[in-house]
């Protein structure tokens, strides 16, 4: 069995909420603030079931490709799903939910990590 580092797994979530059409993703690196985990990850989705069908997506990206399962998942009825990977933890919310929690605020001072280079581009996007 492969051990996947924090960072990979990251990548390969971002990467895949991006192709389910994730928002304004972002992620902190978190090691300095608290033991929960290495990297917190955020996006927003645009409806309830979208938020499910990216942390389906996702969920099934991670074990397919890494075998790797969530240790826990819970608010998959709520507009804010958090999706527990021990190293990784991934929350996709409404962006009602998204602002009234405030994950970028709270965790202000950890180190952002520039996910833009997993994204795909705006112009690849539109492609045919």
């Amino acid at each position: 069995m492969i051990n996947y580092t924090p960072e990979q797994i990251l990548e390969l979530a971002v990467k895949t909420a991006d192709s389910k059409k994730a928002r304004e993703i972002s992620a902190m690196h978190v090691t300095e603030q608290t033991t929960l985990a290495d990297y917190f990850v955020v996006m927003t989705g645009t409806s309830a079931p979208h938020l499910r069908a990216l942390s389906g997506e996702i969920e099934k990206k991670l074990k397919d490709e890494m075998g790797i399962m969530a240790h826990h998942i819970e608010g998959v009825t709520s507009s804010w799903i958090l999706m527990d990977y021990s190293t990784v933890v991934i929350n996709i919310f409404l962006s009602e939910a998204r602002e009234l929690y405030a994950l970028e605020r709270l965790w202000n001072d950890a180190v952002r990590v520039d996910v833009e280079k997993y994204l795909t581009k705006d112009e690849e996007k539109h492609e045919i």
